[in-house]
């Protein structure tokens, strides 16, 4: 395989690990917790939903064509609670918006890779929006992912290796020999 090709299957796997990671964790907490905000300046897991579904739309939607920043986006009510706000309207929209980034990657070439796109009038090769766009997502899936575990509480099903249980992983995963090595 290739580089260009490596690098876009790659982007598509840390894409599904994120996901992955995002729906588990959104899979513990509960219709209350799911709006709930740590102070009037923090954004409850929904908020955070529905701007990574708000940026995700924008940023992918007729990706090599048009602006990355949509102009019928609007971002500051991604973090404003609205009455029509559901816990299923905004759940449809991450996947939606999840779908369209991944349909949108896995639909690229390496010969993509290099091409310019712009967003928010500032230019970016292929492979500089998909990378600032990886970041962006992994931030805010961690921050979903420790507003879930904090509000899960004794009830949290970790989604790593869970604590005191490193050297039984890795004996596991890597064999004896590995651990003698340490």
């Amino acid at each position: 395989m290739n580089p260009g090709s490596a690098y876009l299957s790659d982007v598509l796997d840390q894409l599904a690990k994120l996901r992955r990671m995002g729906d588990t964790a959104l899979s513990q907490v509960s219709e209350e917790q799911f709006f709930w905000k740590p102070d009037a300046e923090s954004n409850s897991i929904a908020l955070i939903m529905k701007h990574m579904a708000g940026n995700m739309r924008s940023r992918w939607t007729d990706f090599l064509t048009s602006d990355g920043e949509k102009g019928d986006r609007r971002r500051d009510s991604e973090f404003e609670a609205e009455t029509t706000d559901s816990r299923e309207a905004i759940t449809k929209k991450w996947e939606e918006g999840w779908d369209l980034t991944i349909t949108t990657i896995g639909g690229l070439a390496e010969t993509d890779l290099p091409k310019t796109i712009q967003i928010r009038n500032e230019t970016h090769t292929v492979m500089q929006a998909i990378n600032r766009q990886l970041v962006h997502y992994a931030t805010h899936v961690g921050q979903i992912v420790y507003l879930a575990k904090h509000l899960a509480g004794e009830k949290w099903k970790t989604l790593s290796i869970p604590r005191g249980e490193s050297d039984t992983f890795e004996v596991s995963r890597m064999g004896e020999p590995y651990r003698k090595k340490r």
